[in-house]
């Protein structure tokens, strides 16, 4: 099944979209968002279909977990684009027949440091989390990273990375282990800041997300 070209009429304004579908039955396949980066930002899909995720799961001959990418207008932040991204969320989940429990958010970049934003903030929405050359936000404190330890997460960072430096990924990965989180961390050799494609086709990735458990949600408290 090809990548579909899609574009979602908010109040604000039309965006575009990326989608495929898992060549499995919608509720045995998770659903992978992608949050992209700030160069490709606009209103042409094929930027984001040039490179990275996109391509990889353009390209896929099958495809474990449905995939769904949408693309952000110029000069925006992925909070600022919150609410339209969990609505697409919602409406393409329903008419897929996804599990909603099984969601999982990653971002490269721009994307990285909204999926740290959104992931902390809405612990409750999603099953795990991929964060590709990402500087951590300073929004990322102690409490949101509290609200994390126990979801999954895979950190990727290339070693030379000169746009968002692999210490302050480090430090977060630390924190994280400090609170009892499971991170996984994978430091790309020689990498540099554009490490998508290595990340994103890492067979070990790919397996961990098409196998990624329910969501962890809160229990409630007893009477």
């Amino acid at each position: 099944m090809s990548i579909e070209r899609r574009s979602v009429n908010t109040a604000r304004q039309i965006l575009p979209y990326l989608f495929r579908a898992a060549d499995v039955s919608g509720r045995d396949a998770p659903l992978v968002v992608f949050l992209h980066g700030a160069k490709d930002r606009g209103t042409d899909l094929g930027q984001l279909l040039a490179w990275g995720f996109p391509k990889i799961v353009a390209e896929a001959d099958s495809l474990p977990y449905h995939f769904l990418a949408l693309q952000i207008p110029a000069e925006a932040t992925w909070p600022d684009w919150r609410d339209e991204l969990f609505s697409l969320i919602d409406s393409v989940s329903a008419k897929h027949n996804v599990d909603s429990s099984r969601v999982v958010l990653s971002g490269f970049s721009l994307g990285s440091a909204g999926t740290w934003l959104l992931g902390s903030a809405h612990a409750e929405r999603f099953a795990g989390l991929v964060i590709v050359s990402g500087r951590v936000p300073e929004g990322i404190d102690d409490a949101r990273l509290d609200k994390l330890r126990h979801t999954p997460l895979w950190v990727f960072h290339g070693e030379r990375d000169d746009k968002a430096p692999l210490i302050d990924a480090q430090h977060a990965v630390n924190a994280l282990r400090a609170k009892g989180s499971s991170v996984l961390f994978t430091v790309v050799p020689e990498g540099d800041h554009f490490i998508a494609e290595a990340a994103y086709g890492d067979p070990a990735l790919q397996r961990w997300l098409a196998n990624i458990p329910a969501v962890r949600r809160p229990q409630a408290a007893a009477a």
